[in-house]
């Protein structure tokens, strides 16, 4: 079994790649905090270098490789914004990056993917086409291959994001994350839980892709069935690592509602005047669905990313 990530290993990690990621802002909204009955704070890492947190666990990843792994280049499948975490992490170490991306990906994402340098090729969008994509790839060009999500070193990287939050803010009693493959919720709750253990992180899914959430209740790994959501960012399934993870040290997971993502998207839009995609407003979701858990202390939302068609907004 994999070596479970533990505070050490993210302050480690955060040390390493301090020079190149932003160290992200907290932001507020009485607005948002008079609607909700809650006093929310939002970890606005669609700030971030890509437009999303996952170039925190890309450049950990690929600053951690040889000479030589970095010689035969990296190679990785995603929707979008691990693809482009990636592909800027590898032009930034020297390497070539080859990115598996499915048909279906915004085209917005696609473009930045490539603007970053990486080759990208097309799949079906299943996770056994992008699977199979990629081990062709492998096959032919020799490239180390970085999981989104499922990946020591990449969950690492991810989890800086939450010893930020919890170092800078420690009056946070509550952190809501988004749960699509569980690599971000995985060293945020690593991170958090090493600090203060009497923080709750919560996992924020879509119920249109619950599959952690009913993995959670059940205490058996179900991978994803047809998961359909707007929130494309979390249309992964769990890998067994990060739902072992998850199960041992998370504290709950709550779905919510297509309508109430698209609410929560548009509200922080119109109130806090900055760009996030549906996945990174399904933090919000929860609190607008279950407000009773969050009316007392001071809970962090994880903005997780701003990357978004605005050919193609939901409102």
């Amino acid at each position: 079994m994999e070596t479970v990530p533990v505070l050490n290993d993210i302050t480690t990690a955060l040390g390493r790649i301090t020079g190149y990621i932003h160290r992200t802002p907290v932001l507020t909204s009485a607005q948002i905090n008079n609607i909700t009955g809650c006093n929310l704070w939002f970890k606005c890492e669609n700030f971030q270098k890509v437009g999303a947190f996952k170039f925190r666990g890309g450049i950990n990843a690929v600053l951690r490789l040889s000479a030589e792994e970095l010689s035969r280049g990296v190679i990785t499948h995603s929707s979008g914004n691990f693809a482009a975490a990636l592909a800027l992490a590898a032009s930034i170490a020297g390497a070539k990056a080859y990115i598996v991306m499915p048909e279906n990906s915004p085209v917005a994402k696609r473009n930045a993917v490539a603007g970053y340098g990486a080759e990208i090729t097309l799949c079906k969008p299943t996770l056994e086409a992008r699977e199979e994509t990629t081990n062709a790839i492998i096959r032919d060009k020799g490239s180390v291959f970085i999981h989104p999500y499922d990946n020591f070193d990449v969950i690492c990287g991810q989890g800086t994001c939450g010893y930020e939050l919890i170092s800078d803010y420690p009056e946070i009693d509550t952190v809501v994350v988004p749960v699509g493959g569980g690599g971000l919720i995985s060293g945020i709750v690593t991170a958090v839980k090493g600090i203060n253990p009497a923080v709750r992180v919560i996992g924020a899914e879509p119920a249109g892709a619950g599959d952690a959430a009913e993995s959670f209740r059940t205490g058996n790994y179900i991978p994803a069935h047809k998961p359909s959501t707007i929130a494309d960012g979390l249309l992964t399934t769990l890998s067994p690592f990060t739902y072992r993870i998850i199960r041992k040290r998370v504290d709950d997971i709550i779905t919510v509602s297509e309508e109430s993502i698209i609410e929560s998207m548009r509200l922080i839009w119109e109130r806090m005047k900055i760009v996030v995609e549906p996945s990174g407003a399904v933090p919000l979701a929860v609190v607008l669905e279950n407000r009773e858990l969050f009316s007392d202390g001071i809970t962090g939302l994880i903005v997780s990313g701003g990357n978004v068609d605005l050919g193609r907004l939901p409102f």
